[in-house]
């Protein structure tokens, strides 16, 4: 897979636009809209590690344990619902690099 592509796919999913111009968004499996929860899910463990542990390195030897003890707690109630419009493209975009459309995902011609 070439990288242009991948990150063609990637930007074109983070503009919440579909990958693939007309493709949909749901393939036709079943269990398909798990794989977008997933990435939404990961995504807000990340950000919170990443927060987390940046704000430990930051303030250590003496870290805010009851802001980040609450600001975790918030940041894991937000994080998913903010990233979660994402999440379903962002999916379809890692599945196209698997799975390319087949002939028949594609609409017909206009």
């Amino acid at each position: 897979m070439p990288l242009r592509r991948t990150l063609a796919l990637f930007g074109r999913a983070l503009l919440r636009r579909c990958p693939r111009c007309g493709l949909e968004l749901h393939r036709g499996e079943e269990g398909y809209q798990v794989g977008a929860y997933m990435f939404n899910i990961v995504a807000a463990e990340l950000i919170f590690a990443a927060l987390f542990v940046g704000a430990l390195v930051a303030t250590w030897p003496d870290p805010p344990w009851n802001l980040l003890l609450y600001g975790g707690m918030a940041l894991m109630i937000v994080a998913p619902v903010v990233f979660y419009p994402y999440s379903k493209t962002i999916f379809l975009a890692f599945d196209l690099i698997f799975r390319p459309a087949l002939p028949a995902e594609r609409p017909p011609p206009a």
